[in-house]
């Protein structure tokens, strides 16, 4: 058990130190477009990846998805050289920050668009017979767009084998969840027939216990299903733009994904996971702008 945990914190990390340091560079004007860091948010990618079949199941993130990339892959080169636009990148330097793809992971940019895709591509598996499921990656501001009302609407009619995953991070941009919607987000789908699952979205033990059971339950041809994150965005929403009160950002990092998984180790062995995180993310960025 502690081996898995140290492989889960170890992705973590990764997530982390790629994103700062993607931050920087784009500071210091090496990265051409933008970047929508996931900093927070690290157990949601690494919990929910690491319950699926990577050589089988369907992973549609979206604008942010910097995160769920490296849970699926470890590909920090990849990414970098990606997201500087360079031939080494796994898109070729062509697709950027937003628009990555490589073997069953896709990212779409343009918000929501990615659900009803991905529904299309679980209907798909579903004829084949196949026992592949899909997974798309929804924030809480996607709920503003009405093209995902219509997947989870196809979705349920024809029982796609599909699991929406929603990060609740409670901002739209830089607009607080509470001003944009309406009621609860956690019961948007009770009209479908959607099963939801919430859980804390800090925890990546949590978070990796309960996407294996929905995953389990849409695998096993019961129809869509959707886990419900909680958890919250510790950097800007793109680069440097936020407005949001250090003091509420103060009170997360205290929830902050790798303090909570800090308690399941020793120091000794946390502190050597970071470093060699960090270090990795170091060399690729040197090798990139030699």
């Amino acid at each position: 058990m502690s081996e898995q945990i140290e492989q889960l914190v170890q992705q973590m990390c990764l997530i982390r130190h790629t994103e700062t340091a993607l931050l920087e560079l784009f500071s210091q004007g090496k990265v051409r477009g933008t970047v929508h860091t996931c900093l927070g948010q690290e157990a949601c990618a690494v919990g929910v990846v690491s319950a699926l079949n990577k050589e089988t199941d369907i992973i549609y993130s979206n604008h942010r998805g910097h995160g769920h990339y490296l849970a699926y892959s470890q590909d920090v080169y990849g990414l970098i050289a990606e997201i500087l636009g360079l031939p080494a990148g796994i898109c070729h330097g062509v697709g950027g920050s937003q628009h990555l793809q490589f073997n069953n992971f896709y990212t779409n940019g343009i918000q929501g668009a990615g659900v009803p895709i991905t529904v299309g591509m679980a209907l798909a598996e579903k004829l084949k017979g196949s026992s592949a499921i899909a997974v798309p990656f929804i924030g809480d501001g996607t709920f503003g767009e009405g093209a995902i009302y219509e997947a989870f609407n196809i979705a349920a009619l024809w029982q796609a084998p599909v699991m929406f995953v929603v990060e609740f991070n409670h901002y739209a941009q830089s607009t607080p969840s509470l001003m944009q919607h309406a009621g609860d987000l956690r019961t948007r789908v009770d009209t479908y027939g959607i099963p939801v699952t919430v859980i804390d979205g800090m925890d990546v033990c949590k978070v990796k216990a309960a996407a294996a059971i929905v995953a389990e339950y849409v695998r096993a041809g019961k129809g869509p299903a959707m886990l419900f994150l909680e958890t919250y965005r510790l950097g800007p929403h793109s680069k440097g733009d936020d407005d949001r009160l250090q003091s509420e950002i103060d009170r997360y990092r205290l929830r902050d994904p790798l303090v909570v998984c800090r308690q399941l180790m020793s120091q000794a062995v946390f502190e050597r996971i970071e470093k060699d995180a960090a270090s990795q993310v170091s060399s690729v960025i040197k090798e990139l702008l030699a």
